[in-house]
C-alpha cells in the first residue's frame, strides 16, 4: 500500500473529507485529489502535519506498521511538536553549548534518581 493509499485509507476510517483535511494540514485540494488521481505520495515537507492531523505515527504512515505490532524492536524515536513544552525545551536545549548540555543532562538525571528514590520510600 502507498502512503496516499494509507491516508485516503484513514480519512475514511475517521469519517474525514478531504476538503477538512485540506483544511485541517493546509494542503490545497487539488493537491490532495492528484495524490489519489496520479497515484502519487505527499511530498516529505507535509508527512508531519499530515501524521499530527490524522494522529498516527510517521512509522505507520509510512510502512503501516504499529509501533508494537510484529517488528522485533521497539521504535526508539519520539515525535513531539515544535510548539509542546517538550518542543520548546528541546529547542533551548539544542541552544546550549556541550557543557551546559551535559550539566543539564546530570541535573535532569539525578532528579529522576531522587523521584525514583521517593517513589520506592512511599511505597
Amino acid at each position: 500500500m502507498t502512503i496516499s493509499e494509507r491516508i485516503f485509507e484513514l480519512l475514511e476510517e475517521r469519517g474525514i473529507t478531504q476538503k477538512n483535511f485540506s483544511d485541517a494540514t493546509g494542503i490545497p485540494q487539488s493537491t490532495i485529489s492528484d495524490w489519489r488521481k496520479k497515484n502519487t505520495n505527499p511530498a516529505s515537507d507535509k508527512i508531519m502535519i499530515i501524521c499530527h492531523t490524522l494522529q498516527v505515527t510517521p512509522t505507520y504512515l509510512l510502512s503501516g506498521v504499529e509501533p508494537d505490532g510484529g517488528r522485533s524492536r521497539e521504535v526508539e524515536y519520539l515525535v513531539i511538536d515544535k510548539n509542546s513544552r517538550d518542543g520548546v525545551l528541546l529547542d533551548c536545549y539544542h541552544n546550549l553549548n556541550v557543557s551546559q548540555r551535559e550539566r543539564l543532562l546530570g541535573y535532569a538525571q539525578a532528579m529522576f534518581e531522587m523521584k525514583k528514590e521517593s517513589s520506592s520510600e512511599t511505597k
